[in-house]
C-alpha cells in the first residue's frame, strides 16, 4: 500500500461521509431500522457507507474491503484489508449525543497500520500521517487540503492517578470491577472510537472494553493509538489485538498508554 496515496483518500471520504451524516442528523426525523443482530441502523449509516465504499473501490479496487453495512463482505478472509464503520456509535447518533464517528482503516498482516477517525458533530478529526505518526487536524476540514495538524502522543501516565475512559452506552459491572483494580484520579465516558483517540491524545490513560465489539469498531481508533505511541491488547492474556479474525469479532481488550501497569483480568 502506498500510504502517501491512501491518507488523503481516506481523510476525504471520512469528511464527505461526515457531511452526509450531519445532514441527516440535523433533519427533523430519520428512520431507524433493526438489523439481524438487533443493532440499530439508520439512513445515515447506509448513505455514509455508500460514499466510502465507492471511493475506496475506485482508488484501491484490488484491496479487500470489509464494511459493517455490507454483510457479504464479512465472509472475506485475509489479514490485509481496508475496513470501515461508516457510522460508529449509531446509538449516540439516534439519541443526538454527538459521540459518533466515521472510521476507516487499513490493516496489514493483522495490524491496523493507518486510519482516520472523524467525529463530525464534535469537529474532531484524528488520523495517521503517511509516516505513521498520529495527528489531530483542526480547522475547516477542506476536502482536498489537509489543514493545520498537531502531533498527538499518549500520556506519561502516573499509576497513582490514572484517567480512565469507558463506554457511554455499554458500561457494566464487569468493566467497573476491572477499573477498580487501578488507582483512578478521574473517569470519563465517551461513545464510539473516540475512546481510543482520548488515550491517543493523553486525555485518558486507559480504556478497558469488557464487551462485544467488531473489528470495524476498533481498527481506525487502534491505528491512531498505535501512531500516538499506545497499544491495544487482549483482556485475557495481554497479547496484541490482531485483525482478520473469524467473523471479524474481537475479544475483550484494553487500550492504553504504555506507562500504565496493566492488571490481570
Amino acid at each position: 500500500m502506498n500510504y502517501d496515496a491512501l491518507i488523503p483518500v481516506i481523510r476525504r471520504l471520512a469528511i464527505e461521509a461526515g457531511a452526509k451524516i450531519m445532514d441527516i442528523y440535523n433533519s427533523d426525523d430519520f428512520d431507524i431500522k433493526v438489523k439481524s443482530d438487533d443493532s440499530p441502523v439508520t439512513a445515515a449509516d447506509e448513505a455514509a457507507d455508500a460514499i466510502i465504499s465507492a471511493g475506496l473501490r475506485a482508488s484501491f479496487g484490488d484491496v479487500m474491503l470489509v464494511t459493517e453495512e455490507q454483510a457479504e463482505s464479512h465472509k472475506a478472509k485475509g489479514d490485509t484489508f481496508l475496513i470501515v464503520d461508516p457510522l460508529d456509535g449509531t446509538k449516540e447518533f439516534i439519541h443526538r449525543r454527538g459521540d459518533f464517528t466515521v472510521n476507516i482503516a487499513y490493516v496489514e498482516n493483522g495490524v491496523p497500520q493507518r486510519g482516520v477517525v472523524y467525529a463530525p458533530a464534535k469537529n474532531r478529526m484524528f488520523f495517521t500521517r503517511a509516516d505513521g505518526q498520529a495527528v489531530e487536524e483542526t480547522g475547516d476540514f477542506a476536502l482536498d487540503v489537509i489543514g493545520e495538524t498537531r502531533e498527538i502522543n499518549v500520556a506519561d501516565s502516573d499509576n497513582a492517578a490514572l484517567f480512565v475512559v469507558a463506554s457511554k452506552s455499554h458500561r457494566d459491572q464487569a468493566t467497573d470491577d476491572y477499573i477498580s483494580k487501578y488507582s483512578v484520579k478521574d473517569m470519563k465516558s465517551a461513545g464510539s472510537s473516540l475512546k481510543f483517540c482520548l488515550v491517543a491524545t493523553g486525555e485518558a490513560d486507559i480504556y478497558p472494553r469488557v464487551g462485544r465489539t467488531m473489528e470495524w469498531d476498533t481498527a481506525a481508533g487502534h491505528a491512531v493509538l498505535l501512531g500516538a505511541g499506545g497499544d491495544v491488547v487482549r483482556f485475557d492474556d495481554h497479547t496484541p489485538l490482531k485483525y482478520g479474525k473469524e467473523d471479524f469479532a474481537n475479544p475483550f481488550f484494553i487500550a492504553y498508554a504504555p506507562k500504565v501497569d496493566l492488571k490481570g483480568a
